[in-house]
């Protein structure tokens, strides 16, 4: 348990790791390409780390080492591995590794918390049976443990849904070049997060892949392409970056996140725009972007490509006048927790007036008051209120090592916001 002293912060500035989604696509990349590939930059944390342990037992030769991660590429096919590969909770590293481990030999299964099997991937699975790979849920309801069959990648025209999840359409991509046809993927329903797509493109960008696309509808990627070997750097997470902007929104203080750019392909980044509607002050420079704080007020926002920073807003609209809307977020419920009950929950308890409707999350500021926060073991329920702790007093959060999931050092990170120059 850890309790959040109230604090007036003043100018800060703070890094965040490197970002989370472009890990695990880099790792994945590295893993595939034709050679040596170094990844700079990192993150290194419980979801990332599952992925990288799961494509050494795949066949991927790795070393951790201090200036990245090494990893020598198995040139589009990855080796047998009989025994199952446990995920943990990391639904990226499941619905990411379920599409490429039909690249390999002999059968995967992938396996997981028990949380893990009530989270979604029929649709992906669905996907795979349409190209001929017998994938399937072993318990027969679309959702993990899930066995993959290698060898019968040969690619092909595909429509798969993504209403649950972009993940689906990212898994699809990062398989594609290295089947003998190529796919031609059509999107049936959906996207939810679409800028979730554009770092799994940017990525095969960086490691020359050739990508066709019309918008969000179809993407045409040939087959018999190579990941190029080499030396990438992974861009600071602006997931990460959304907490300590919360932080200055709500506790009145100034803090700048170095390196995150506005012209980024995280979705995430563009919570600093929502801060500035709801009266915050937000400059942008080569240095990072800047987050001020100022007098509140609701807003009615789509957060459909901004799902991760969902509770870190309705923290923050707890202390704005009158109401905030966040419009689009359904697919919250399949999340590490049910992140729509999970933060309306917690909100209730300290006094705040919280409803989760279909896809909408409302949320109506007040005075809210210090309460023990449950973080339903989800990384991101932790972090967002710790935000209100710093204006609160008595605000516990109860189960602090959760972060660790993507942000094992965010508590260190934290403290530095202590440390800065107040306000006068």
């Amino acid at each position: 348990m850890i309790e959040i002293k109230p604090h007036r912060i003043g100018h800060c500035q703070v890094s965040v790791p490197g970002s989370k989604s472009y890990t695990h696509r880099s790792l994945i990349a590295a893993a595939l390409a034709n050679g040596r590939c170094l990844i700079r930059n990192p993150l290194r944390a419980q979801d990332t780390l599952l992925t990288l342990a799961a494509l050494e037992k795949m066949g991927a030769v790795v070393a951790d080492r201090e200036h990245g991660i090494e990893i020598q590429g198995l040139n589009g096919a990855f080796k047998s591995c009989p025994e199952p590969i446990y995920l943990a909770n990391s639904g990226t590293s499941m619905r990411l590794l379920a599409g490429v481990a039909a690249l390999g030999e002999g059968s995967y299964t992938l396996t997981g918390t028990p949380r893990m099997y009530h989270r979604p991937i029929g649709h992906l699975l669905d996907a795979l049976n349409q190209l001929g790979i017998a994938a399937r849920a072993l318990e027969g309801n679309g959702c993990p443990p899930v066995e993959i069959p290698g060898g019968a990648a040969v690619g092909g025209d595909v429509v798969v849904n993504c209403s649950v999840s972009s993940q689906f359409l990212s898994s699809l991509l990062l398989m594609a070049p290295c089947t003998q046809a190529g796919m031609s993927i059509t999107i049936s329903h959906g996207l939810v997060s679409s800028p979730y797509i554009d770092m799994t493109v940017d990525i095969l960008g960086r490691f020359g892949i050739q990508v066709q696309r019309d918008g969000y509808i179809r993407f045409d990627v040939k087959g018999n392409q190579s990941y190029q070997a080499g030396d990438y750097t992974v861009e600071p997470d602006a997931s990460q970056a959304g907490y300590f902007w919360g932080a200055a929104a709500i506790a009145g203080g100034s803090v700048t996140v170095k390196g995150v750019s506005a012209n980024s392909s995280q979705g995430d980044v563009g919570l600093a725009q929502v801060l500035e509607q709801m009266g915050c002050q937000v400059a942008i420079d080569l240095d990072g972007i800047t987050v001020t704080g100022g007098k509140l007020r609701g807003v009615t926002v789509d957060m459909a490509d901004m799902p991760d920073m969902v509770p870190t807003l309705a923290v923050v609209a707890a202390f704005a006048d009158g109401s905030t809307v966040i419009r689009n977020v359904s697919h919250l419920k399949a999340k590490e927790s049910d992140r729509l009950a999970s933060t309306c929950a917690e909100l209730h308890k300290m006094g705040i007036d919280a409803t989760a409707e279909n896809d909408r999350l409302i949320v109506t500021g007040g005075i809210p008051h210090g309460a023990d926060i449950q973080t339903y073991d989800d990384h991101r329920i932790a972090m967002s209120f710790a935000m209100a702790g710093l204006v609160v007093p008595g605000v516990r959060i109860l189960d602090p090592h959760c972060v660790e999931k993507s942000f094992p050092d965010f508590w260190e990170v934290w403290e530095t916001l202590y440390a800065c120059r107040r306000i006068a």
